[in-house]
This record gives structure tokens, C-alpha cells and sequence, in this order.
């Protein structure tokens, strides 16, 4: 049977599309076509998709809200794997939130808000998933989610098996966690959370947003903050004062509002954007000695 119909088989027809352009699907708004692009209803329709990708020797790519990724034009020779909407159930337990891999962490920040819960301000303006904010231990104004991550369920791909992690095993630090050494895909997480005061916590969402508007070019597609920040310094500073402010290639340039973010004025390609970031990288390097490491996942 033909590849694409044995996917088909796993995820059923309306979860499946062939030569799918991931522009359609990442917040950068750009990248050429993925050859197989699945969005799994459930766990075991996950796992059913990878295991088949690992028998058939294909290739295959977890996104999330596609926040924190870029694909080349040349787009990606393999199964792309949407953890979406259809794993997105939030449940409220007294102090406990459960949430479904593709839960956005606004919506888990807003659903904790309403049930009074604190905690999880920070996440309310992260344009990502929960699986992905667990990969990578986002975090934002001083708070980030292995504060209040008590564990995340993951499948082991290796060893063909659900596993449940506490916080200590998912060892997570500064854009890092154990999913990414081993290559875990995460399901569902909970999240132990404080009762507060409604109005109190829906303030201070209020306000941090309000912060990031100000402060951060959210008129344009772009994957958020380009690069990790380099131990004792600030990338957006360290770019402003090489003076790469509006430095542009076609449609991709240096945000002039924040200079720590790439953006997407309209129509850019991921090569234009993939060489502005190696601009920024040589020029900081060459000026202030410092090797700035892109805080985007780069797909080929």
C-alpha cells in the first residue's frame, strides 16, 4: 500500500494533506511544501503516524502553533505533524489544570483566570502550544512554565511508549528540556497552580500584554524573540547598538520597534529571513565578539 494512504488509514482523510505549503501553518508566514502534513486527533493516532514513519524510513516533524520554527523554500522531504486544536481539551481540578498538547498557552493562562487560578500570567501573550512552551521551558516576564509544570505525558518514539514525567526528569533550563535530548513528543501536561483573586490575576495579564505590545512588532509575522539571549547580554541589544536596526533582505528585516525580533513586512521568503538572521549573527560577532544562536528552529 502507498505511503500516503496507509497515513491516510492512521488519521483518516480530513486530517490529511499532500504538498501542504508550511507557510499556511507557521507564524513566520513563509516555507515551501511539506510532503505529507498530518493533524492527529488523538495519542494513539500520534503514535500510530510515527511508528509508521519509523518502519517506512520517512522523515516526520512535530510542530505546534508553528511559533518558533522556520522551513526552507525548499520546504521538507517528509511527514509534518500538527499538534493542534484536536489535542487542545483543558480540564480545571481545584488547583490542577490538565491541558492537551495543542492547548495555546493563552487559551491555558485565560481558562486558569477564570477559575481564579495564578500562576500562569506570564504565558497569556506566548503565541505557542503547550507541547512546544514544554519543549522549550518558555517563559516570559520573569516567570516560566517549570514553575508550575508538576509533569508532562510524553511518547517515547525509541521504545514505542507513553511515559509520564515529573518536573525534576523533564530537566528544564533556559530554551531546553529533556524532550528535545531524547526526542520525546508531548501529549498533555498539568500544571499545579494558587487561588488568587480574578480581578488581580486578569490585571496583570492585562498589563504584561499590554507590555509586549508596546514593546514588541506584533503587526508582522515573525517566529517572536529571533535568538536566544547570549549568557550576560541582551540580543535586541547587542543587535541596536551594531546599528542593524530596518536591515533588510526582500521583505525580511530587523524589527525597528524591538531589534531582537526578525519580522515579515509582507511576502518574504525563508531564505530572505534565514539571511538577514546570518547578517545579524556575523555583524554582532564581528562587532562585539559574541555568537548569537537563533532561537527559531530552522527546518530542512
Amino acid at each position: 500500500m502507498e505511503f500516503g494512504s496507509r497515513l491516510t488509514g492512521i488519521v483518516g482523510e480530513k486530517n490529511y494533506w499532500k504538498n501542504e505549503p508550511m507557510k499556511r501553518h507557521i507564524t513566520f508566514k513563509a516555507g515551501g511544501p511539506a510532503s505529507y502534513f498530518v493533524t492527529p486527533d488523538n495519542a494513539v493516532q500520534l503514535a500510530g503516524v510515527i511508528r509508521l514513519c519509523r518502519e517506512s524510513k520517512v522523515r516526520y516533524q512535530i510542530i505546534g502553533n508553528g511559533s518558533n520554527v522556520l522551513f526552507t523554500d525548499d520546504g521538507y522531504d517528509g511527514v509534518v505533524i500538527a499538534i493542534g486544536k484536536k489535542m487542545s481539551d483543558i480540564t480545571v481540578d481545584n488547583c490542577v489544570v490538565s491541558a492537551g498538547a495543542g492547548a495555546k498557552l493563552a487559551a491555558l493562562a485565560s481558562e486558569a483566570a477564570a477559575h481564579s487560578l495564578t500562576g500562569l500570567e506570564f504565558a497569556s501573550g506566548i503565541p505557542g502550544t503547550v507541547g512546544g512552551a514544554i519543549v522549550m521551558n518558555a517563559g516570559a516576564y520573569g516567570g516560566e512554565i517549570k514553575d508550575v509544570i508538576i509533569s508532562a505525558t510524553v511518547y517515547d518514539c525509541d521504545n514505542d511508549e507513553m511515559i509520564i514525567l515529573g518536573n525534576k526528569e523533564l530537566a528544564l533550563g533556559y530554551r531546553q528540556s529533556v524532550i528535545q535530548k531524547k526526542g520525546y513528543i508531548v501529549t498533555e501536561a498539568c500544571f499545579e497552580l494558587h487561588h488568587g483573586e480574578k480581578n488581580v490575576i486578569n490585571e496583570k495579564m492585562k498589563e504584561l500584554n499590554d507590555r509586549r505590545k508596546s514593546k514588541q512588532p506584533l503587526s508582522y509575522a515573525s517566529a517572536g524573540s529571533t535568538f536566544k539571549r547570549p549568557e550576560g547580554y541582551y540580543a535586541g541589544g547587542l543587535i541596536e547598538e551594531c546599528g542593524l536596526k530596518g536591515f533588510a533582505v526582500g521583505s525580511a528585516k530587523v524589527s525597528e520597534k524591538h531589534a531582537g525580533f526578525v519580522v515579515n513586512t509582507g511576502g518574504a521568503s525563508a531564505s530572505d529571513i534565514l539571511s538577514v538572521i546570518k547578517h545579524v549573527q556575523d555583524t554582532v560577532y564581528e562587532q562585539k565578539n559574541v555568537r548569537l544562536e537563533p532561537e527559531v528552529r530552522i527546518v530542512k
